[in-house]
């Protein structure tokens, strides 16, 4: 099993917990062995030496063997090594980590139904909650989003009032993040100092040359300021190039490396062809409170209308991403007439669902304000669409005609949605998990 995500996501904790798991069940305490190879020792000796030192000291015993790696990408030749484990010694089971894309791009060729890759987010505003130990008065179970369409008026009034206490807690979300260890310090300024210190200094000072060899690390953390600074937004590379006067190739270079450590999504536009290809592409920070923290807001975002409603639709895309990205989902966004446009475009299995994010403003989101949403649902025959609201009152569904297309809207408050979310998501691993 590959395990990847970004560093201090819980990769390892998830790891030690699966350990205790074992031990539990009566599984030989010499027939477990947890290395992680960010230590220097276990980076000079390999693999091959640190499993004969293991068994040196610990002799195996009757049963399965089972071997936690964490960031095997920094071994040498890690992906042959792991092929011939699999495919000839049977008793072992073995999972590994790694923060960089890279551990699962390398090892798909050979890994093909040999492993499973598994990959991890930050915390969802439900794990959040749940993670704080914040006990709130729970919005009804919901499995899907799309089981909405069904509720009546006087439940989406209900629903929406009983949701009230969930806002404070959202927007603290938003500035706290998903970050296991962040989100749980008290302090605020403390949470976003930590998260600064491990982005800035830990991945892109010390990953970056480590795994990557990059020596500009000045300019690979301009590069990332400025997409916190633009994060939701369009990336126009001519402009980004001009302002730091950096190259196109460099800044190109710098932005595949953001992505692959699991610090950005990107997102290019619908369709298809050479032309999509060549288009402008959105970024995503992979978590909301990434942006402020690095940029020193602080608890300012939340008067700042624009960057909180973009910080929201970070965080709706994160929930969205982490929910369905198993089920091979693409992601796009469109872009109409007139510069209309719908933020986030999820293809499911040839069935596309659209997501428009309102969060700018307090008051009711009208058709007027959705003019992207219902161009596209008429254009694409799309019966249903989501627009994530401010306001909880502004929960309802709406019937849109247009060009003879018929299409239903359900405007959704960002706290619940990305509570539900959230919770689907966890419910549905844990089955699996079962």
């Amino acid at each position: 099993m590959l395990l990847s995500g970004a560093r201090q996501v819980g990769k390892t904790t998830l790891f030690l917990q699966a350990i205790d798991d074992l031990l539990a069940r009566g599984t030989p305490p010499t027939n477990i062995l947890y290395a992680t190879f960010d230590h220097p020792l276990l980076k000079l000796i390999g693999l091959d030496a640190l499993i004969r030192l293991w068994r040196e000291f610990e002799p195996a015993r009757e049963g399965p063997e089972y071997l936690f790696l964490d960031e095997i990408q920094v071994s040498k030749d890690w992906q042959t090594w792991l092929k011939h484990q699999v495919d000839f010694e049977k008793r072992r089971r073995i999972a590994v980590t790694g923060s960089a894309t890279p551990l699962v791009t390398e090892g798909q060729e050979s890994g093909v139904g040999r492993w499973q890759t598994i990959r991890l987010a930050t915390l969802s505003f439900y794990e959040y909650l749940q993670i704080r130990k914040i006990s709130t008065p729970a919005p009804p179970a919901v499995g899907s989003l799309r089981e909405l369409f069904e509720w009546d008026k006087a439940r989406f009034t209900r629903t929406g009032e009983d949701a009230r206490p969930l806002v404070g807690l959202f927007h603290e979300y938003l500035l706290r993040g998903g970050f296991p260890q962040s989100a749980l310090v008290e302090s605020i300024p403390l949470a976003q100092k930590l998260l600064r210190e491990d982005i800035v200094d830990k991945v892109l000072k010390r990953d970056m040359t480590a795994l990557f060899g990059v020596r500009r690390v000045l300019e690979l953390e301009q590069v990332f300021l400025y997409l916190c600074l633009h994060d939701g937004g369009l990336l126009s590379l001519p402009e980004l190039c001009n302002s730091l006067q950096l190259k196109r190739p460099t800044v190109g270079s710098f932005i595949d490396l953001l992505e692959t450590t699991h610090l950005i999504h990107r997102l290019l536009p619908f369709g298809y062809g050479k032309q999509v290809l060549r288009a402008r592409a959105k970024i995503y920070l992979a978590d909301a409170a990434i942006g402020p923290s690095v940029l020193l807001k602080g608890k300012a975002l939340l008067e700042d209308a624009n960057g909180l409603g973009r910080a929201v639709e970070t965080a709706f895309f994160k929930h969205v991403f982490t929910r369905y990205y198993a089920r091979s989902v693409g992601f796009s966004y469109w872009r109409g007439k007139q510069d209309r446009e719908v933020d986030i475009i999820a293809d499911l299995d040839g069935r596309l669902v659209p997501f428009e994010v309102k969060y700018r403003s307090p008051q009711h989101t009208g058709l007027g304000d959705l003019k992207g949403m219902v161009e596209f649902c008429a254009d694409k025959k799309v019966e249903r669409g989501y627009v994530i609201t401010r306001d909880l009152a502004d929960f309802q569904t709406l019937e849109v005609t247009r060009d003879g297309a018929q299409c239903r809207l359900l405007k959704i408050p960002a706290p619940l949605a990305c509570y539900w979310l959230g919770r689907s998501e966890l419910e549905s691993t844990s089955r699996a998990a079962a």
